[in-house]
């Protein structure tokens, strides 16, 4: 089986958000994870918009990416500027994919601008790892 590691700089949100639909969308056929350069806890808004999705991410943790340096990982995808920058060396055959979506954390506003801007967010990340599921890992998952 495959590794996915989905790096971010805190692991609260973005990187929360894509390990949940990649682990989705390839049912068990990989090996998901997910973990930032620190740890600032699954943000609950996070939580919400998914489970609005139909996905529970409840029980995920925030994760440090050190945790998994044993790992050998077929394909790293950072989902921020500075998990990028900062993204520790891992050895191995590694495809490493970078995309930088807007933090929803930072969103400002009413308590329902700044749900609209996570489900921005969510969606923009669902799009993308659909795309990454049907151009990498052909034979891996289903698409729904």
């Amino acid at each position: 089986m495959k590794n996915i590691l989905v790096l971010c700089t805190g692991n609260s949100c973005r990187s929360q958000l894509a390990e949940g639909y990649l682990r989705h969308f390839l049912k068990g056929t990989a090996n998901v994870y997910s973990a930032g350069i620190e740890t600032h806890g699954v943000n609950p808004k996070a939580i919400a918009v998914m489970a609005e999705d139909g996905i529970d991410i409840s029980n995920h943790t925030s994760n440090h990416v050190d945790e998994y340096a044993a790992i050998r990982f077929d394909y790293v995808i950072t989902v921020c500027d500075n998990a990028n920058e900062a993204c520790p060396y891992f050895p191995g055959d590694v495809k490493r994919l970078h995309y930088n979506f807007p933090d929803p954390a930072k969103a400002t506003g009413t308590e329902e601008e700044v749900m609209k801007e996570f489900r921005r967010v969510r969606n923009l990340i669902k799009g993308y790892v659909l795309r990454f599921v049907m151009e990498n890992m052909k034979h891996q998952g289903r698409n729904e």
